[in-house]
């Protein structure tokens, strides 16, 4: 992670409202190395909705710099930030932000539509994305169609069409119940693990665990900016447990099994044959099936 995918220097927003100045941002400074996983947290008023804003080139800071790559966008007018969002930023919203006439591959060639892009080797990429987060066979399936999990995941697949600098995930799975915010967190540390950067808003502790590394704003500051681990220490929050695979749970179940007998086993593929001892011939074996 050498290279840096995002570098804010000073980065500040005032708001004027009447006659009073609101300091939203007060000149924050971080990077981003390509291939992080980075959660912003902070309360009502910290300044992360405003950092989000600037971070998705939404807007324009009042003061500092901010690079993506090596470009200065903090200067950009509003056609060079509309540039910029469609080209090198791939957003991942709460609310999904589906167009409800197109199926799945359609709707992750949005972002193309909107450059002119839009051809037979683009809907090649648009297949194999929709492959790629498990809706292969809802290829031509429109929202009113999917689940909440399936949605957030074509919108996954459109933040990657245009091979972005990095996703910018807005509580994306705040609209999603646990497992299924199971399922489309893993699928982002899938994308991680392959090399994407991924920027991560969030006011959830469990959803910031599954990242490596934790910004907390407060008045628009930046409180702390820690790894999961020294993180999770100085804020007291547990880790998220991973569900047991059923192989796992087969060995959960051996386990148990040799803890609850000190006669001798053994196990032979599908089964626990549990008996007396090799000497033994007085008693019938019992044998115990573990469901598949």
């Amino acid at each position: 992670m050498s290279n840096i995918a995002v570098r804010a220097e000073n980065l500040g927003k005032d708001y004027v409202l009447k006659s009073e100045t609101v300091h939203a941002l007060r000149g924050v400074t971080f990077d981003v190395p390509e291939g992080d996983y980075v959660a912003i947290m902070g309360p009502s008023g910290s300044g992360k909705s405003t950092l989000l804003n600037l971070l998705g080139c939404l807007d324009r800071p009042s003061f500092g710099e901010l690079y993506l790559g090596t470009e200065n966008v903090a200067t950009l007018n509003d056609n060079g930030l509309s540039d910029i969002r469609s080209k090198r930023i791939g957003f991942v919203f709460q609310s999904y932000n589906l167009i409800q006439q197109l199926n799945v591959v359609e709707n992750i060639q949005v972002p193309l539509y909107y450059q002119g892009k839009v051809n037979r080797t683009t809907r090649k990429r648009a297949i194999e994305l929709a492959g790629k987060v498990g809706l292969g066979d809802r290829q031509d399936h429109r929202p009113q169609q999917l689940s909440g999990g399936q949605m957030q995941r074509v919108a996954i697949a459109r933040s990657m069409v245009n091979d972005p600098y990095y996703i910018l995930a807005d509580e994306a799975t705040g609209n999603l119940d646990s497992k299924t915010t199971d399922e489309i967190l893993c699928l982002f540390e899938e994308l991680n693990a392959e090399g994407k950067t991924i920027i991560m808003v969030t006011h959830e502790d469990e959803v910031a665990a599954r990242c490596r590394r934790v910004i907390r704003l407060r008045d628009g500051n930046i409180e702390s900016d820690l790894p999961i681990e020294q993180d999770r220490q100085k804020y007291h929050y547990s880790m998220p447990t991973t569900e047991l695979s059923e192989d796992e749970e087969e060995d959960v179940a051996v386990t148990q099994a040799q803890a609850v007998t000190s006669d001798g086993f053994s196990v032979d593929d599908d089964e626990i044959v549990m008996g007396g001892s090799s000497d033994s011939h007085d008693e019938p074996e019992i044998e115990v099936e573990i469901d598949e």
